[in-house]
């Protein structure tokens, strides 16, 4: 029976896996083919087709933000030493957070061109905070967890903080994206011909799109809550827990 439950639990993960890729390669597929086919694609020229780029590359780190988080959930993760899993950790957000910043500096930098404030709506205040808040996890990971000289209890202490705010972030970050499809759908559809409250295709497939970001968040929460996935602590099994590093 011990067995049975294990591959079920790890079928399980794998199957939820791969449902979360397919769902992250499909946000980014669908926002690409919705710049390019309603608003007429991308250019580094200082034009809207500048602009593209934001939600245009937006959902990739996005994807790979998750990806580093569930880094930990994979089953060969619990065999061995910990410290190439908690690199690959880094690196993954290392790299969602350049990404991300790329996002920005082509906004400000649109901006700039178009000669219009920064940060006046909700969705770049909560894009900000959500950037903010990335950079300032990352260090402290960074400091905290790979670090050899930092204490164990000290880890111990604030590991369940870095997992907290971890799930904040990744709240904040579909928060974002959802706000900036309907601020994209409301500048682009604000005209007497083709209004937003008409429902056009363009409104339906972003409308479609952003839920599909919402449903990825949601399938990340999930994987990372449940407690048979979690990387077991030496010598601990949590509540729920069919496997360990030793199976």
């Amino acid at each position: 029976l011990p067995g049975r439950l294990i591959r079920m639990a790890i079928g399980w993960f794998y199957l939820s896996s791969y449902a979360l890729s397919l769902l992250g390669v499909m946000c980014i597929i669908l926002t690409v083919y919705w710049m390019q086919l309603w608003h007429g694609g991308f250019a580094w020229d200082g034009s809207i087709l500048m602009f593209n780029y934001h939600p245009g590359q937006r959902p990739r780190p996005g994807m790979l933000s998750p990806a580093a988080s569930l880094v930990y959930r994979l089953p060969r993760s619990w065999l061995g030493p910990k410290l190439p899993w908690k690199i690959g950790h880094a690196v993954l957000h290392l790299l969602a957070f350049v990404l991300t910043v790329l996002g920005l500096v082509v906004v400000f930098q649109f901006h700039s061109h178009r000669r219009t404030t920064n940060l006046y709506s909700l969705h770049s205040w909560l894009g900000i905070v959500t950037v903010f808040l990335f950079a300032c996890q990352w260090f402290l990971g960074f400091v905290v967890f790979l670090l050899p000289w930092v204490p164990v209890w000290l880890r111990g202490l604030l590991k369940p903080i870095h997992v907290f705010f971890g799930a904040i972030i990744l709240s904040l970050s579909v928060a974002s994206v959802i706000s900036g499809i309907n601020e994209k759908l409301f500048f682009s559809l604000n005209n007497d011909t083709q209004p937003y409250s008409s429902l056009p295709s363009e409104a339906i497939f972003a409308n479609s799109t952003g839920m599909l970001v919402v449903v990825f968040g949601l399938l990340v929460l999930y994987i990372l809550l449940v407690s048979s996935w979690k990387r077991p602590e030496p010598g601990i099994l949590s509540e729920g827990q069919v496997w360990g590093p030793g199976l």
